[in-house]
């Protein structure tokens, strides 16, 4: 049972070989974290490779100044590879893995999964195309922070948090849209009350209720 449902969050489990699984199998552990937890702190700790069994992690990363900015989030059945970050020393690309909410997940020893990589050239492809997706993400988000005006972008977030949490109405503070997004409370706030003044949302203490989806729609795609 262990082994089976393992292999269903392991993608490439069929290219491995028997003694290789059983390693795998051997060393994997579970485990739980409430939303809000941090599970990896920056590229000198070096938790093992997460396969995410249910719940949800947010990837972000700190400025020089302490402001967050998330890079991507991770779901169900959802790889994250840089909580391994000491297997990839010529990577210097410090995140900060979170429990966004309640999770649970695979953990693979960091140790055992570079031993496989140098073994398996299945398993070192793997790894090379989870980091060429993540840097990808990447350079999109760095692409719509340069390239596109707040206002759009605000829609567009408040749209995706619409579709994850599958509500019009986002309990979320001011300074957590401001934590996704890299910029100032002050700056979210300043928007959000635009797009109330607009009819797009309303605002009350902690939650931002969407009243009109296809404008906000129509602007974040401009």
């Amino acid at each position: 049972m262990f082994s089976t449902e393992l292999a269903n969050f392991f993608p490439i489990w069929n290219k491995l070989t028997d003694a290789q699984q059983q390693r795998l199998i051997t060393a994997a552990e579970i485990r739980s974290a409430k939303g809000g937890t941090v599970l990896h702190n920056g590229s000198m700790d070096c938790l093992g490779l997460l396969l995410i069994r249910t719940g949800q992690l947010r990837v972000y990363t700190l400025s020089s100044e302490g402001r967050e900015i998330t890079l991507y989030r991770l779901f169900e059945l959802d790889t994250c590879l840089f909580s391994a970050s000491c297997v990839m020393p010529d990577i210097q690309f410090d995140v900060i893995v979170e429990a966004e909410k309640d999770s649970e997940f695979w953990i693979l020893p960091s140790c055992l999964f570079k031993d496989l990589m140098e073994e398996s050239a299945a398993i070192a492809n793997y790894a090379n195309q989870l980091i060429s997706s993540r840097f990808s993400e990447v350079m999109w988000l760095m692409e719509q922070i340069m390239w596109k005006s707040f206002d759009k972008r605000l829609a567009a977030f408040l749209l995706e948090e619409c579709a994850l949490e599958d509500t019009m109405s986002l309990k979320i503070t001011h300074e957590k849209i401001a934590n996704h997004m890299g910029t100032a409370r002050e700056v979210v706030t300043r928007m959000l009350r635009y797009f109330q003044s607009e009819g797009m949302v309303n605002l009350t203490r902690g939650t931002v209720e969407l009243t009109d989806k296809k404008r906000l729609r129509q602007l974040s795609e401009k």
